[in-house]
């Protein structure tokens, strides 16, 4: 009997970053297994999921002069599972290239966690129940009632159609900037493009910045096309609903994906749209790990696989609006709400003009009190945007001037006056609220300033009688409080509805009237370059909330209360004017060397002590500096970061510069190596990261 020959295969594993393993790695197999099959090898004293990963050197035969001793054979197969793509493992291997991560690292950190616990026998049961779950889907539907598009949609439609009519492989058609105001129609615009692809057999992928959002567009899209299968994957899933929704898009039965950025990776054989709604947020960088932008994935993913890519937004990204100046992205324009409603009108308030008076505070001005009495009498509703929850952000005495500092952090502990707690928002430490001065003894001790919690106490004390709901992270903890307080407003229970950034992203309020933006001048002077651009982006999306029934949009304003009315970005959004926001700031960009006219890289180093932090950094750069590559690049000196010290760690980063993202990679690839030798030098060192197109300096 003749000995089974083996076969080599290059696995790709989840290999920690500090190991400095990048690549797949070399197992011994009986069996020739194709390229993106999963299977569980030995790893040290660990046994660990991989996949099979395409190589010049697939599967081929161990020659003679291989020596089988030195390699490791393969435990297992998870058989029944259809072998991943060749287009989704050239996806990862782009994205672990680009953003300086382990393949492996980054490829099984985007499966299912529940794959890395299934043998075969347990997958084949989760695989049989997936398709009686898909049966269970579909069913005949009535067709749904499509409303009238406007002028401006049919137009957008037309252009969009012609690119997913392009055969199929042709040549990667150019990804499209819907730039539309909010509340003009995008999610139709949206809908009716996927009804084009699934008409044609294709698949969908459709990415949203945030979890609370899913459920509104998902409740939207099933019901446009009842009886297909339409999953969803986001990190507020459970492990089971997961895996499930993660086989169901795999196996290509899922017709529609919506997910957040996590779901820029999922596995689909007949994907034929990509559509990136709120294309500008940042919630689509992922912050840890490896740093990914999903967005910038979801461009690489649709040129990758030749299909079109729809980037919406009310206020795109610079990187977005400057490509599209530049003619590599389509731009398509909806410039004008759904039923010809006006966008609210933008009241600037100056704060240095406003009448002290008793029981007025500097966000609750006399004005503001009076206009919410007055939608209180039309039976409208209002939103207060304040984008700072808890009650105060710090505690002080004013005796020996004692603030609640975090013994952990540089921050302040916020007061939370619901649980009368002072909690960290950066390490979660948390502790009651003392009854005196801790270093005076002084009981005098008060809070200063003001969260969403003081805000809504505020409101209930100054307009009795108003319904006030506050919607933020602390009032959704729980399962199911979002969506029953999203509810409460649509239903017309609340009145006035306070809340942070969360509440004014993409949701449908039909009955507000009137914005308020109270104390949102801190981004102007932030030292983050792109501080800016997410202010006018925020406002512009909460101004958007108001007045999107036609028929109160006449009387629908946004109130901004501001100690600085005569800047630029609220003079621009006064006039609803983006493109002359944006003209201005590309413009300041380009003079002082920012993105997109150069392309940045964040080295950042943890340690117990921030000499240790910077000893590495300065090594790291001592290193890169003698290279020839680095005269391509600035390397700025290490800085602490913003929050210097969280849980007892010290941050230092160090920032790397380059005119080209050519030079900025080569760089980075050959430092790459390094900087894991480095990391055993500097025995204090806990963590490194490099952080590719960062978005906050």
């Amino acid at each position: 009997m003749t000995e089974a020959r083996q076969h080599r295969l290059r696995v790709a594993v989840e290999t920690p970053q500090h190991s400095g393993i990048s690549g797949p790695l070399d197992y011994l197999s009986e069996l020739e297994l194709a390229p993106g099959s999963l299977l569980r090898v030995p790893w040290g004293r660990r046994e660990l999921l991989g996949i099979v990963w395409p190589s010049a050197a697939q599967s081929r035969e161990l020659d003679e002069y291989a020596d089988p001793s030195k390699l490791r054979a393969v435990i297992g197969v998870l058989a029944g599972l259809t072998p991943l793509s060749a287009s989704w493992c050239r996806l990862v291997d782009f994205a672990a290239a680009y953003y300086q991560r382990g393949i492996g690292e980054l490829a099984l950190s985007v499966l299912p966690p529940q794959l890395r616990e299934l043998d075969s026998q347990q997958l084949q049961l989760r695989l049989k129940r997936m398709h009686k779950w898909v049966d269970e889907q579909r069913f005949d539907a009535a067709e749904a009632i499509q409303p009238l598009l406007s002028s401006a949609q049919g137009q957008v439609l037309a252009q969009l159609d012609a690119l997913l009519a392009e055969p199929a492989g042709h040549q990667a058609p150019p990804p499209v900037l819907l730039y539309g105001v909010t509340g003009s129609g995008k999610t139709e615009v949206y809908l009716r493009a996927a009804e084009h692809a699934l008409k044609q057999g294709l698949q969908v992928l459709v990415l949203v910045p945030e979890i609370n959002l899913t459920p509104q567009l998902e409740a939207r899209f099933a019901e446009r096309f009842g009886g297909r299968v339409l999953v969803s994957l986001h990190s507020g899933l459970t492990p089971a609903q997961r895996l499930r929704n993660w086989l169901a898009a795999h196996e290509g039965h899922a017709d529609l994906v919506l997910g957040t950025r996590l779901a820029v990776f999922a596995s689909m054989p007949r994907l034929g749209l990509i559509v990136v709604d709120e294309e500008h947020d940042p919630s689509y960088k992922q912050q840890d790990g490896a740093r990914y932008s999903a967005r910038d994935l979801a461009v690489y993913r649709a040129h990758l696989e030749k299909i079109p890519v729809i980037l919406g937004s009310a206020t795109p990204s610079l990187e977005s609006w400057q490509k599209a100046n530049q003619g590599r992205y389509i731009r398509l324009a909806l410039p004008e709400r759904i039923g010809g409603g006006a966008l609210p009108r933008v009241r600037l308030f100056d704060m240095r003009l406003m009448p002290l008076s008793k029981g007025v505070t500097t966000a609750l001005t006399r004005p503001l009190l009076d206009a919410l009495r007055l939608r209180l009498e039309r039976g409208e509703q209002s939103l207060i945007f304040l984008n700072r929850r808890g009650y105060a952000p710090v505690l002080h005495c004013s005796e020996c001037n004692w603030k609640s500092d975090c013994p952990h952090c540089s921050a302040w502990r916020v007061f939370h006056k619901g649980d009368r707690s002072l909690r960290c928002h950066h390490c979660g430490f948390s502790e009651r609220v003392p009854s005196a001065c801790p270093t005076c003894g002084n009981q005098d001790i008060a809070p200063l300033g003001r969260g969403t919690e003081r805000l809504e106490e505020q409101l209930c004390e100054q307009l009795p009688g108003a319904r006030v709901l506050r919607i933020d992270a602390d009032s959704t903890k729980l399962k199911g409080e979002l969506e029953t307080h999203m509810s409460a407003v649509h239903a017309g229970e609340v009145d006035i509805v306070v809340g942070t950034q969360m509440i004014t992203k993409g949701h449908d309020f039909r009955r507000i009237t009137l914005v308020a933006a109270v104390n949102p001048d801190g981004a102007l002077f932030s030292s983050d370059f792109r501080a800016p651009e997410r202010l006018f982006a925020l406002l512009m999306q909460a101004g958007g909330r108001a007045g999107r029934d036609a028929e109160s949009a006449a009387r629908s304003e946004m109130w901004v209360q501001t100690w600085h009315p005569e800047h630029a970005l609220y003079k621009a959004l006064a006039k609803h004017d983006f493109e002359d926001f944006a003209k201005n700031q590309l413009a300041e960009r380009e003079s002082a060397g920012l993105p997109p006219f150069a392309h940045l890289a964040m080295l950042r180093a943890e340690a117990r002590t921030a000499e240790v932090a910077k000893a590495f950094l300065d090594a790291a750069s001592n290193w890169a500096q003698a290279l020839p590559e680095a005269a391509e690049v600035l390397i700025y000196p290490c800085i602490p970061m913003s929050v210097a010290r969280i849980a007892n760690v010290e941050r230092m980063q160090m920032l790397i510069e380059a005119p080209s993202r050519s030079a900025l990679q080569r760089l980075l690839w050959l430092w790459n190596p390094e900087l894991h030798a480095l990391k055993r030098e500097h025995k204090g060192l806990m963590r490194w990261a490099v952080d590719v197109d960062p978005l906050a300096i």
